[in-house]
């Protein structure tokens, strides 16, 4: 036997605790202000943990899925494009204010380079306004029934996105914001309905919200966001991880000087079939009228898959 198996726990009170009246009530408020007490879904520390980023992913999947279900919303258009290219008074006053600075050091390569940027954006700006447009028209018509169709999407900032939403706030329409948290803080634009602007955490889950109910992708000029975005719907359609719909470069002057889509058919690392997953457009109208036609195609296919076969049918080769 060893020699202190005998020795009694130092931690062994010399009293029973359980009789003490002010010790045992300091002990049930500790237990009511510990953390391990809250419940699990008031925890933000807990929600907060490393262990538990699949529990936020799943929140982030679900909460807007309940929201655009409560709304009857069934289908989108997606709007992307450059959160730089802005209404054209905006525009004038960041080139001139990029003069000014300029023209009080004449020898800053760094400032002559912005009046040259800020030149180029003011040349863009009319995109702000056709996008604008845009969303007028797709949201005009479809949002008066019970289940509501092609309702714009964006990605909730400014710029482009801030006109697509504008052009549906116009007009009375409900449009989505699909925010990003990001190290800069980014505030959404004021246009977007509210009980449909969402903040994410998670590139990956903002990006299934987008492609889930998508009618058509319509994306104008735009930088490194908006060239991800292509790129991820045409990796989708190619290989067919997203139902159809449209892909509709807006500005073709603008997409082909930008992306030479043919060279990359002719180096083979892409088949000439692909080349069809998209189109250009230069007007509202024509990019409106492309998700309208690719659609009512799609709807009259279905039907026609949907439909009993007949005795006539059956005769057809």
């Amino acid at each position: 036997m060893r020699e202190n198996a005998e020795k009694p726990c130092e931690r062994i009170p010399s009293s029973p605790l359980g009789n003490d009246v002010p010790l045992m009530a300091s002990n049930l408020e500790a237990i009511l202000s510990s953390p391990s007490y809250v419940l699990a879904d008031d925890d933000h520390d807990l929600l907060e943990r490393e262990e538990m980023r699949g529990v936020r992913m799943m929140l982030e999947l679900q909460k807007p899925e309940l929201a655009l279900q409560e709304e009857k919303i069934h289908s989108t258009v997606i709007v992307f494009g450059g959160t730089q290219i802005v209404e054209r008074g905006a525009a004038e006053r960041r080139l001139s204010n990029a003069r000014r600075a300029a023209a009080d050091k004449p020898n800053d390569t760094a400032l002559a380079r912005e009046v040259a940027r800020s030149e180029q954006l003011l040349n863009l700006s009319h995109y702000y306004d056709e996008a604008r447009e845009f969303a007028r028209l797709v949201s005009v018509d479809h949002q008066c029934e019970a289940r509501r169709e092609f309702v714009v999407v964006t990605g909730g900032g400014p710029g482009i996105m801030e006109a697509a939403n504008r052009g549906a706030f116009d007009v009375g329409c409900k449009s989505i914001g699909l925010n990003i948290r990001l190290p800069s803080e980014q505030h959404p634009n004021p246009f977007i309905t509210p009980e449909l602007c969402f903040q994410f955490r998670y590139f990956a889950i903002r990006k299934f919200h987008f492609i889930l109910r998508a009618a058509g992708v319509v994306l104008f000029p735009g930088g490194f966001g908006t060239l991800d975005e292509l790129f991820e719907a045409l990796t989708l359609r190619q290989t067919h991880r997203m139902q159809p719909a449209p892909i509709v470069l807006y500005g073709r002057d603008y997409w082909k000087s930008v992306i030479d889509f043919r060279k990359l058919a002719d180096f083979g690392v892409i088949a000439d079939a692909h080349l069809d997953l998209f189109t250009y457009a230069d007007t509202p109208e024509a990019a409106w009228r492309t998700i309208v036609d690719f659609n009512e195609r799609k709807r009259k296919a279905q039907q026609r898959d949907e439909s009993p076969a007949t005795d006539e049918d059956d005769l057809q080769p």
